[in-house]
């Protein structure tokens, strides 16, 4: 072996991965704390079978603790945590920005701004009052319920700044579920002492968290310091506190072929409804952090075809056990057809929403490719 190849080799030791993990990074983008980094609307299936819209605000705040193999969020995080009040002051710059119908700058593909859906007159004038959108994703590149990320000491004005929306999804690595989530599920429901009516609903809380996979040797060499037993344990401590439990799956992960890949994205979802999910992302493995590029190099890793993520969604749709969406950003850097690719994308986006199977796309010329 070659001593650039022992040098490219990925370590077999956790420390050793974060040092090579590191290594491999560029620089990070310049942020401001007291800014969110982007924010935009989705439509999503609720569980209860509506279409709703979701505001989604990617909070500013310091890195995640653990370097996982696959992630490039930290491009977007900062080195120190945040003051006391710095992420509440970038939801309400999120909302205010909206509510004045300033459009924010483009997301990489999300082309829903907030605009004016602040804007109905139920509860207008209330920063807090958001009719139109029913939902809320605060996602901040980490966990939720890192104190060295949000400080706890924000707990209650988040709590109050969002009671008024249905769901509020939070994302949080399963070593941090505990004791934190239970305290924000409670502020939540907390009445606000200054409303003239008790509200017509309790917010849910749900948690996001990264499984990633089912493989037990691939989930451990992504570094995330995290067995499937312990993800099973939080999830079960998150149905037991009621919860709801959202669910990252990867398609594809470094070290396996595509035939594997769409073989553990299926056992991965099987996984994450056993453990009481209502619903799964179905997230294609991207290049971008320069660790992939260097596993790249040497065979151990290659971004997945679109087809297999098709292949996933439709059989996690079929299951019938929950929701399952496929993350459709940048998703034509997965096809290599122009031709179909507008209508496959549409195809998969109909399916988010529907939640039902829809017919394949047939393409003469991605037919002659593979005669």
């Amino acid at each position: 072996m070659l001593p650039t190849d022992v040098m490219h080799e990925y370590p077999d030791h956790p420390r050793e991965r974060d040092r090579w993990v590191l290594a491999r990074r560029g620089a990070r983008n310049q942020l401001d704390p007291f800014k969110p980094r982007a924010f935009f609307v989705e439509e999503e299936r609720a569980e209860s079978g509506e279409v709703v819209s979701v505001a989604t605000i990617l909070l500013t705040n310091r890195e995640c603790p653990w370097r996982c193999l696959m992630c490039d969020l930290w491009k977007n995080t900062l080195t120190e945590t945040v003051l006391v009040g710095a992420v509440l002051a970038q939801i309400d710059y999120a909302l205010d920005q909206c509510r004045v119908g300033v459009t924010p700058a483009p997301n990489s593909g999300k082309t829903l701004a907030f605009n004016c859906l602040l804007t109905a007159s139920q509860g207008e004038g209330r920063r807090d009052a958001c009719p139109t959108l029913r939902q809320i994703k605060l996602y901040n590149s980490g966990s939720f319920f890192d104190p060295r990320a949000i400080p706890p000491e924000d707990y209650v004005a988040i709590a109050d700044r969002v009671r008024a929306f249905e769901r509020v999804i939070v994302e949080c690595h399963p070593a941090l579920v505990g004791e934190s989530a239970l305290e924000f599920r409670d502020l939540l429901n907390a009445v606000d002492a200054s409303e003239a009516r008790p509200p017509v609903h309790r917010p849910k809380l749900e948690v996001a968290m990264g499984l990633e996979t089912a493989h037990p040797e691939v989930l451990a060499k992504l570094n995330k310091r995290m067995t499937l037993d312990q993800f099973r344990r939080a999830a079960e401590f998150l149905r037991q506190n009621e919860i709801a439990l959202r669910v990252f799956v990867l398609v594809k992960p470094p070290f396996l072929d595509e035939a594997e890949a769409l073989h553990w994205a299926e056992r991965s979802m099987d996984f994450a409804f056993d453990c009481g999910a209502t619903v799964v992302s179905l997230i294609p493995t991207r290049f971008g952090n320069g660790a992939l590029e260097a596993l790249a190099e040497h065979g151990e890793f290659s971004p997945p075809k679109l087809a297999t993520l098709e292949a996933a969604l439709d059989y996690g749709i079929a299951l019938k056990r929950g929701r399952v969406f496929a993350d459709l950003w940048d998703v034509e850097q997965f096809s290599d057809c122009k031709e179909c690719l507008e209508r496959r994308r549409v195809r998969l986006g109909e399916m988010n929403l529907r939640q039902t199977t829809q017919p394949r796309v047939a393409c003469e010329c991605c037919r002659e490719r593979t005669r």
